[in-house]
């Protein structure tokens, strides 16, 4: 299991670092529904990893070898998500100095439920391309190399874990400490502001040559 855990971490980090739903966390945290609107949030974002991992796990599991190695189609499948992630790091680097207008839906935030809180980030976590690719990457990973159960729950534990921590985290720290995390995180909302698209392209074009180099590796 442990040469699985090593391949998930990178995806799962890119999870992590995506900005938008960083963001659209600290937004309902300064929001006037602040507890219930990002524990919603929070739980949304959960929920959405851990159903579009599922899924490609079992897919993996059934282009995967019983012998534990990845077939040729599951290593293709890398190379095929791989490709993609270039193409969108290349695009978000390209777009690194493009000004960007607030979207429609992150002005609505103030007048966000619990409930609308937990489809935006299901759908931030499930449906995003990116996440979602590199959810199907963690997800292709773990199916195909034909763990036991109990392992490849494991594995999809720890991916959810550290893909959800930088929202996750930031939730339980105002629940516990509001007075204290108000300026800190409106800092950082502002920072991700200004640098997430440069940020992101590097880190999605690292992450997919790495998963490139994993699939031509399986062949």
């Amino acid at each position: 299991m442990g040469p699985v855990i090593g391949d998930l971490l990178p995806l799962a980090v890119g999870v992590a670092v995506s900005p938008v739903p960083i963001i659209a966390a600290i937004l309902m945290l300064l929001s006037p529904r602040a507890k219930s609107t990002s524990v919603g949030f929070a739980a949304g974002w959960v929920v959405g990893i851990v159903v579009a991992t599922v899924i490609f796990v079992l897919l993996g599991g059934a282009v995967g070898q019983s012998d534990g190695s990845p077939s040729a189609l599951a290593s293709w499948i890398k190379v095929g998500l791989g490709l993609l992630l270039l193409a969108v790091g290349i695009r978000q680097w390209r777009a690194r100095n493009d000004s960007h207008d607030t979207p429609k839906w992150m002005q609505a935030i103030d007048e966000m439920t619990a409930a609308k809180g937990f489809g935006l980030a299901f759908v931030l976590a499930a449906v995003n391309p990116k996440n979602l690719l590199m959810a199907a990457a963690a997800g292709v990973t773990i199916g195909s190399a034909a763990l036991p159960a109990g392992e490849a729950t494991i594995a999809v534990a720890v991916f959810v874990v550290i893909a959800a921590v930088s929202v996750v985290l930031p939730v339980i720290g105002y629940l516990v400490a509001a007075d204290r995390l108000r300026r800190p995180l409106s800092e950082l909302k502002e920072w991700l502001q200004v640098h997430n698209t440069a940020v992101m392209g590097v880190l999605v074009l690292v992450i997919g040559v790495v998963l490139i180099g994993k699939g031509i590796a399986g062949l």
